[in-house]
């Protein structure tokens, strides 16, 4: 049995891991905005957690970690995302998902990894995104995030070394959750790009509704959780984004890659 603290369990990939977990005798400390939003089940500890405010963050994982003693596992995944044109992002836009997507999340690893260090274990697995290397056009906030993320990541990774506390990078590609619901979308009308963002917009909700669903992560985490040496980075999604898309573009050069992405995404 390990005890885990997991962002954004309220709904999606969260939920989805949550339930797994759960399932399979883990204790889970799972945390939302809104705790009304977190199912009532046995080894499901709520906590609230609101990634834009720093003083939440650390008391919301001090408080969880005075209750659970030890945390084995912590889940960086909770998430937020906004569809627009790069040229018309408003600062404050950039910044708030750089707070939920990065600064907030950074806080939960260093504030974990300052427990797990002196333990000599544990597991970090942030929840990062494919977005971060084939970016979604109309996202570059977004994708900058995540790819800000994973850089972080990748760094800790090498600072560590061989210690036996592990930080997995997993890269979702589309997984089927209602996370383009919550997506704010620019209202800004603009001619340069009006008809690129609604014909994008209609390939991303095409791909949301074909994409698997978010149980698919939650095995890979299962996975994750009981390794004893799991890999640094994986990529979850169907066997084209997640396997074949990325081996193809590591070796293109970027005029190619945005020729790629250009043709997918029908710009």
């Amino acid at each position: 049995m390990k005890r885990v603290f997991l962002t954004g369990a309220s709904s999606g990939i969260g939920l989805a891991i949550a339930k797994l977990l759960v399932a399979h005798d883990h204790e889970v400390w799972g945390t939302s905005r809104n705790l009304e939003r977190i199912p009532k089940m046995p080894r499901w500890h709520p906590v609230r957690l609101d990634l834009t405010d720093p003083l939440s963050v650390e008391r919301a994982f001090n408080a969880a970690l005075a209750e659970a003693g030890s945390f084995d596992v912590v889940i960086n995944n909770a998430g937020a995302g906004h569809f627009g044109p790069a040229e018309l992002l408003p600062p404050e836009t950039i910044a708030s998902q750089f707070q939920i997507l990065v600064f907030g999340q950074i806080q939960l690893m260093q504030l974990a990894l300052r427990h797990m260090l002196p333990r000599g274990e544990g597991l970090i697995i942030n929840v990062t995104s494919l977005a971060s290397r084939l970016p979604v056009p109309f996202m570059a906030a977004y994708n900058a995030a995540k790819a800000a993320l994973a850089s972080f990541t990748m760094s800790i990774q090498l600072e560590l070394g061989n210690s036996r506390v592990r930080v997995v990078d997993l890269q979702p590609a589309d997984i089927r959750t209602e996370f383009n619901q919550g997506v704010i979308k620019s209202t800004k009308a603009n001619p340069r790009y009006d008809m690129k963002v609604a014909r994008t917009w209609e390939i991303v909700e095409r791909n949301m509704k074909s994409a698997p669903p978010p149980d698919l992560v939650a095995q890979h985490v299962l996975r994750l959780v009981s390794a004893v040496r799991p890999p640094p980075r994986i990529t979850v999604g169907d066997a084209f984004q997640s396997k074949i898309a990325p081996l193809i573009f590591r070796f293109l050069p970027q005029r190619l890659r945005l020729w790629g992405l250009r043709r997918y995404y029908d710009l």
